[in-house]
């Protein structure tokens, strides 16, 4: 637990701070011939990227927040993770990063008392970056310009919404019901990853839908889709980021989506 305390303001500016540190290197990285590219123990690949990025948030958090946690895709939970933690995926859509393909994001995170308290999504490649904190709303920023204030939609019904999602994979026995969200609904695009959410938060999309998700995938999403009036759950409607499935929504349609969603009778 923190000796210290800090204003949720000193945890955004610090997340910030972060955010920038990130993008020098990941920019760097981004389309470069010399990228080394592994393959981690559960099929997934990382880069040195991923690992340098990490690597070097972790280096400002111990120089700034010694006394808090810190649980990152690469590298883990440090020791007495705590009540006060941050966490980190410093390169969420990394197979998209190493195929040049622009919509990947570093995701950075506070957590207090199990709660998501600043967030902050990262996205130099497509110059936009997002940022919350709890009680203080959601903003998007272009190209390091002036944050404006975002918000979910209005819409109320599954047949006027756009549903966002990242593929098919991962659905399991709920792959039919999720189809058949599909086919009720207004549109339906495969943009994935953190934009798909993002997209929740800024009004542009309605409901985001990812079946398999860790911890670092979901937390910087949790609370900016909040902060912007939507709802962040699992697919069974659980919420927050805990439960290793991300749905975002713009709260007025969560309860129809969740039980479509588990509407596995078809």
């Amino acid at each position: 637990m923190s000796t210290q305390t800090f204003s949720l303001a000193e945890d955004l500016a610090l997340a910030l701070k972060i955010a920038d540190a990130a993008d020098l290197i990941t920019q760097s990285r981004y389309q470069s011939l010399d990228l080394v590219i592994t393959t981690k123990p559960d099929n997934t690949p990382v880069t040195d990227a991923d690992k340098a990025t990490e690597s070097a948030i972790r280096a400002i958090l111990m120089k700034e927040r010694p006394d808090d946690g810190v649980l990152g895709e690469e590298f883990g939970e440090s020791e007495n993770l705590g009540s006060r933690y941050w966490v980190l995926d410093p390169i969420d859509g990394t197979k998209n990063f190493m195929r040049a393909v622009p919509t990947w994001s570093t995701l950075i995170a506070l957590v207090q008392d199990g709660e998501v308290i600043v967030g902050v999504v990262s996205a130099p490649a497509v110059t936009r970056r997002w940022h919350a904190s709890k009680g203080h709303g959601a903003f998007v920023s272009f190209n390091d310009g002036t944050p404006r204030k975002i918000a979910v939609s209005k819409v109320s019904e599954i047949k006027d919404a756009s549903v966002t999602y990242s593929d098919f994979h991962g659905f399991g026995h709920r792959r039919e019901a999720f189809m058949s969200l599909i086919d009720q609904s207004w549109r339906s695009r495969g943009f994935g990853d953190f934009w798909s959410h993002m997209l929740v938060a800024e009004g542009s999309a309605d409901i985001a839908v990812e079946p398999v998700l860790a911890v670092w995938d979901m937390a910087a999403l949790d609370i900016i889709v909040r902060e912007a009036g939507g709802s962040f759950t699992s697919i069974t409607g659980e919420p927050g980021p805990h439960h290793g499935s991300g749905l975002s929504t713009n709260g007025i349609l969560l309860d129809q989506v969740v039980k479509q969603l588990n509407d596995t009778d078809h």
